[in-house]
């Protein structure tokens, strides 16, 4: 018993100095499981929280697997390479070992860290919105790559002075119902041929050109009430993150 307890201590010090992943067990009549080959891919951090006493669990959005959770061990150590690629708003290609219930996490290619939202109140309040939007409604083993993209490129619109943080919203807000396949064609109510026109470039779009037009004040306002009333009908969900941000951004 002391030698096989011996051997497992070794085994497990190999495996963490060449970052292998264990699957199997040794002893009990078990054997030695085979060890399973990574997979990459592209997504985002959704959520990121502390486990344990140094580890994050983290919810990512992916494009060929849709909502998964993650474990990045050690990722909380000082210096851990894992720590910068675990907060939310990260985008980019992480390699993961699938497990039994969860993933872990080996590494990150960051594309983007969006660090801009971290000061940005009102930017931050506004992405958090967006992603426990995409969290509620997206699933695991369900292609997310229409979600992604919304997510990734309303982000982006966020750090463009010229776009209204309350238009990046609403457009969002429209594509996430058409995205999800409930949503009407028209508003749900009589608007301006100017409203109408955003509503349904909005909706016929794709993701990559969504955030190419401004409104006025007046149609703006009148873009953000039907848009409104379908919210209320369609994305049903209520995020506790939408009641700060309505709170931070009332008059």
């Amino acid at each position: 018993m002391r030698l096989k307890s011996s051997i497992l201590l070794f085994l497990q010090q190999i495996m963490q100095k060449y970052n292998i992943q264990w699957l199997g067990m040794l002893g009990h009549g078990k054997g030695v499981e085979a060890m399973r080959e990574a997979v990459t891919l592209n997504g985002m951090v959704l959520l990121s929280a502390p486990s344990g006493e140094f580890d994050r669990r983290l919810v990512l959005l992916t494009t060929g697997r849709g909502k998964i959770t993650a474990f990045a061990h050690g990722a909380r150590r000082p210096g851990n390479p894992l720590m910068a690629c675990t907060r939310t708003f990260v985008f980019g290609k992480f390699t993961l070992y699938e497990g039994r219930t969860a993933y872990n996490l080996q590494s990150a290619q960051v594309a983007n860290y969006f660090d801009e939202l971290s000061s940005d109140m009102e930017g931050a309040c506004y992405g958090s919105y967006f992603l426990e939007l995409a969290d509620f409604y997206s699933q695991e083993n369900m292609d997310a790559t229409e979600q992604l993209k919304l997510l990734y490129q309303s982000l982006r619109a966020l750090l463009k002075p010229a776009i209204p943080n309350r238009l990046v919203r609403r457009i969002f807000e429209l594509k996430m119902m058409v995205i999800n396949g409930e949503y009407t064609e028209q508003p749900l109510s009589p608007v301006s041929d100017s409203c109408a026109y955003a509503w349904e470039y909005v909706v016929l779009s794709p993701v990559e050109g969504l955030y190419r037009f401004a409104l006025t004040d007046e149609v703006l306002r009148e873009f953000e009430r039907v848009v409104e009333s379908g919210r209320r009908r369609f994305l049903r969900h209520e995020c506790r993150s939408l009641e700060i941000l309505e709170v931070l951004t009332s008059d």
